[in-house]
């Protein structure tokens, strides 16, 4: 099943210097996939799309720049934090990176503990729950650190895999995900399911929401997936 560990990629071609992040990456408890260039991180983000990217501006085949663009451009994409890594210090390239679609622009060289706090930071606005924070969605409350969810005043008992997926729905609430991609989410992608599990799923999740009243705050768009409100 998919584990909770946040996911980073980083993309760093210089040896040395990648595999001191990745040590210090990991030993914040990440899960760490690293590329040596642009061209690579693309078919590892299309296997498997990261929860963060620490990507270095300069690199051959495909920049930095050039890769944090692609993804801003791309739905399934768009939403992933990037943290760039430039040597650059000018104000003028700070800008183009941020306006390329970066969400932090870190200039090397840097402090290890001072990017593993911006880590921390952007993992903390896009997946709150690893943070240990809790979500919100109407009456609904899921509270990471005590793993509870309630609606009302009243406890919703919750499986496993109800759990992830509900986790997954109010981290982005509104947004519609495919049953492909709540698979991906949910089970991950080395879990062989039929997308009809995901439907099962769904339904055992919205009859435990809905078990003391209230309406059923998941939507099914047709042909399309699945969404919180």
């Amino acid at each position: 099943m998919a584990a909770m560990q946040p996911q980073v990629l980083l993309v760093e071609d210089e040896a040395a210097q990648r595999a001191v992040l990745a040590y210090n990456l990991e030993a914040e408890g990440y899960a760490v996939r690293c590329a040596e260039n642009g061209e690579e991180a693309l078919l590892m983000i299309a296997e498997a799309p990261p929860d963060l990217a620490i990507l270095d501006w300069m690199m051959p085949l495909m920049s930095g720049i050039e890769l944090c663009r692609q993804m801003k451009t791309r739905d399934d994409t768009r939403h992933i934090p990037v943290i760039m890594l430039s040597a650059r210090s000018e104000e003028v390239d700070c800008v183009r990176g941020l306006e390329t679609g970066a969400d932090d622009y870190v200039i090397k060289p840097y402090s290890v503990k001072e990017l593993m706090a911006r880590v921390r930071t952007q993992l903390r606005r896009t997946r709150p729950a690893l943070a240990g924070q809790a979500l919100r969605y109407a009456d609904i409350t899921l509270d990471p650190v005590r793993h509870r969810v309630t609606r009302g005043d009243d406890e919703v008992k919750l499986g496993p895999t109800e759990y992830r997926l509900l986790i997954k729905l109010m981290e982005r609430q509104g947004r519609v995900f495919s049953r492909e991609q709540l698979l991906d989410l949910v089970w991950g992608r080395d879990i062989f399911v039929d997308t009809r599990t995901v439907d099962v799923h769904v339904a055992r999740l919205r009859k435990a929401l809905t078990r003391s009243g209230g309406s059923d705050p998941i939507r099914t768009i047709r042909g399309a997936g699945y969404a919180l409100g």
